[in-house]
């Protein structure tokens, strides 16, 4: 699969419908993970669609919170998105605001990251180093059991999303952890560009 869109169109339409930069922080970091999950399993040609997909996946959620990706099809399509894009976006809505399943592995990816990716980032904000270069997995495994911890994020919806991967939730934890650190610095520079 391929984006219609280029990258400077999909963050320029992410920043049409979103101002607060913890929700741009969120869309960038899943960007970088999802590039670096399609590079990984061996999907680098479609790369650009993955990284897309993850920068655009809530797109409607700032703005509109109780109609998240149901909002974000006319928002996608205005914005020149195709077909494909807009399944996938909506797709990680799967289950809870919507009725569109994940059925490519980019997709399923994508189910499976978006709130662990929260997880990971509070657990790296507590962190002496505020990075999540020093981050063990062990510790991270504690932050994900214990509910208390980052409680917006929804153990239910990535146990799920490592189930439809046919993963064990350790190796969700750590490829995702691993990308996190792949794009730390990365994610620095694009929010220290946008300030």
């Amino acid at each position: 699969m391929q984006t219609t869109l280029t990258r400077e169109q999909a963050l320029a339409l992410l920043m049409a419908h979103n101002q607060e930069r913890f929700h741009l922080q969120h869309a960038l970091t899943v960007e970088g993970v999802m590039r670096w999950y399609a590079t990984t399993l061996g999907y680098g040609d479609e790369a650009d669609f993955w990284a897309t997909v993850g920068l655009l996946h809530d797109i409607d959620f700032e703005r509109y919170p109780e109609q998240h990706c149901q909002k974000a099809p006319e928002l996608l399509y205005a914005g020149g998105a195709d077909a494909a894009l807009v399944h996938a976006v909506c797709s990680h809505g799967y289950g809870i605001c919507c009725d569109v399943k994940p059925e490519h592995l980019m997709e399923k990816v994508l189910f499976a990251v978006d709130e662990l990716t929260g997880i990971i980032g509070a657990a790296a904000r507590m962190r002496p180093s505020k990075s999540v270069m020093d981050m063990e997995l062990s510790s991270l495994s504690k932050k994900f059991k214990d509910k208390r911890f980052a409680a917006g994020c929804s153990r239910e919806v990535i146990t799920t999303g490592a189930q439809q991967l046919g993963w064990e939730m350790n190796d969700l934890l750590d490829k995702t952890l691993q990308a996190m650190r792949a794009c730390e610095a990365w994610l620095a520079a694009e929010m220290a560009r946008m300030a």
